[in-house]
This record gives C-alpha cells, structure tokens and sequence, in this order.
C-alpha cells in the first residue's frame, strides 16, 4: 500500500465487508464461527492501525465527515485569508516607500512557503499547509502584479505560465486539488492568450474569442489519461476543467457567432457549434462510461442536456437545424 488513496480504499472496503456481514448474520444467510470471526478482526483491526500510522485515512462514518467538515472549513479559512492578504496589500500600499515595497513583495512568498514546508513536514492532515499554500500563490500573483506597477513593466501572458507553474508544484507538493485548479485555469488562460496572439488579437482580449480555450482544453484533457501515482485524485480535476473549457465556449459560440474566427454566416456557425455541442456532450458520457469516470459522465449528460433544452425554444435548435438544412440544401 504505497499512497492515501489506495490506503482509504481499503479501509472503506472493510467497513463495507463488516456491514455486510452483518446484514448476512442477521438474515440468516451467512454466519462466521466465532474462531473465524476472531481472526478475521484481529487482521482488520491490525491493518487499520497500520494505515492510520502510516497515513492520513478516515477509519469511519463519523471521521469522514468530520474530515470533509474540516476540508470545506479550511478552504474557506484559505479564501479569507488570501483575501485579507489582498485587502491589506492594497490598504497600505501607498504609505510604503518604493524599497520596503520591493522587500515585502519579495519576502512574502518566500515566508509562506517556508511556513508551508514546515506544515507539510510535520502535519498528518494536511490541512494547514494547503491553508499556506494557498496563502503562498495569493502572494506570489500580487508580487508579480505590483512588481509590474511599481517598475512599469509591460503587461504580458506570461505571467499566467508562471503563475501556473508554481501553483502546480505547490499543488503537488501539499496534495491541493484547490491549487491544482488555479493553475490549469492560469495554464489556459496563457495558452488562449498565446493563440489570440498568432491571430493578431491583443492578448487582453483572449477571452472574447471563445475558440481559443479549445487547444488547452484538449490538452488538459489528454493529462487527465496520464497514471500519476500517489496523486489518483487528481486526474479527474484534469479531465473536469478540461472538459469545461471545451463544452463552456462551444456552448457561447453556439448563441454568439460573432465570436468565432470561421468567416461564415451567423445561423451557420451557430448551428454547427450546437451540433458539436450535442456531438462532443454524448461523446463525452460514452466515453465516461467506457472509461468508468465519473465526472466526465455528469458533466455530459448536464451539457448534453444544456444542448437539447434550446431544440423546443424559439429560434434555438430547430432554427439553427432548419437553416443547415437549408445551407445543405443549396
């Protein structure tokens, strides 16, 4: 038993054995000798005390929820610290000479993650270190914020890639699925970025092609496929925000044509992207299903539904079939 994962998995495999015995003790179906009964709990009990040792689990009902109670509670408490952190920054900043600046931006991320590393050396739980964690990336993206403000330095994408990167390493480091998502949205936004770019757009203005969010959709898909061992919960963040990132601006381009690079008329580009919008939603439940994922059959069959619903409303789907029809028919 080499990560938490794995260790929890078994650890509910044998409350769920224990509360089926039961209930094929009290049928009548099934009972163990008392010898056998003995043996098969001293195995469990031993093998729990051996995963608790060794890892971070919830050994029952009552510590699961107590954990989950825990997890909410300390995003929350991350959220509102970094906002406190922001509000301060920003309160105070123009009492500060130039230099006392430049020394605070350069040591609070660097304190935080120093506070951060003892937290993840010496804490079970986890749950302060992705506090500080979190804390530690909200410094370090005011630190290259205000550092471009102070020097004025010329706005560029490429602050996302960087701030994807650290948050990514950080998110691997403290086991954040919170920071992995900051920097798969930071690693979409350079990349959108990048392509609005090549199309001679200004970088600032990415979001307003929604088409360019579909190669770092698919990207951040395919790193969903990948076998990350010790991290098994993180591949359906990939494969969720990937899946998002794809379907979300398929679904604007499906109702705003003049957001779309294809130099053809609005029903036509709207009716196409509705299509591909039914085509890629079923394709997505089909292939959560063949694949036994289930985030990427809930978010298909949501969108597939999102789809679907503009087919019985006025100048939606049926419109938007009708003049393909037409265009077909030409």
């Amino acid at each position: 038993m080499d990560s938490q994962h794995l260790a929890q998995q078994r650890c509910d495999q044998i409350n769920a054995f224990n509360k089926e015995l039961e209930t094929l003790e009290r049928e009548g179906v099934f009972i163990l000798s008392e010898s056998s009964r003995q043996s098969v709990s001293a195995h469990h009990e031993q093998l729990l005390r051996d995963l608790s040792a060794s890892f971070d689990i919830d050994s029952n009902n009552t510590a699961k929820q107590l954990s989950i109670g825990m997890k909410v509670a300390s995003l929350f408490g991350a959220i509102a610290l970094s906002a406190s952190v922001f509000f301060l920054f920003y309160q105070y900043w123009g009492l500060l000479t130039t230099t006392i600046q430049t020394l605070v931006l350069v040591a609070s991320p660097l304190i935080m993650l120093g506070i951060t590393a003892i937290f993840s050396k010496h804490e079970d739980s986890g749950y302060f270190a992705k506090i500080s964690g979190l804390l530690a990336v909200c410094c370090f993206v005011l630190n290259l914020s205000m550092f471009g403000k102070i020097y004025n330095l010329p706005s560029s994408p490429n602050a996302f890639l960087i701030w994807s990167l650290f948050s990514l390493l950080l998110g691997y480091k403290v086991r954040s699925r919170v920071l992995l998502t900051f920097a798969i949205l930071s690693f979409a936004a350079y990349l959108s970025a990048r392509m609005g770019m090549w199309f001679g757009i200004y970088w600032l203005s990415f979001g307003e092609r929604p088409e360019n969010f579909f190669l770092p959709a698919l990207l951040i898909f395919a790193l969903g496929h990948l076998v990350q061992k010790h991290y098994e919960n993180f591949a359906p963040v990939y494969r969720a925000f990937g899946s998002l990132l794809l379907l979300i601006p398929v679904l604007v381009l499906s109702h705003w044509a003049n957001g779309s690079y294809l130099p053809y008329s609005r029903e036509f580009i709207e009716g196409s992207y509705q299509l591909a919008g039914f085509a890629i939603s079923a394709g997505l439940v089909w292939y959560g299903v063949y694949r036994n994922w289930n985030e990427s059959i809930n978010l298909g069959t949501v969108f597939f539904i999102v789809f679907y619903i503009p087919s019985f409303t006025s100048g939606g789907g049926i419109g938007s079939q009708n003049i393909y029809s037409s265009w077909l028919l030409r």
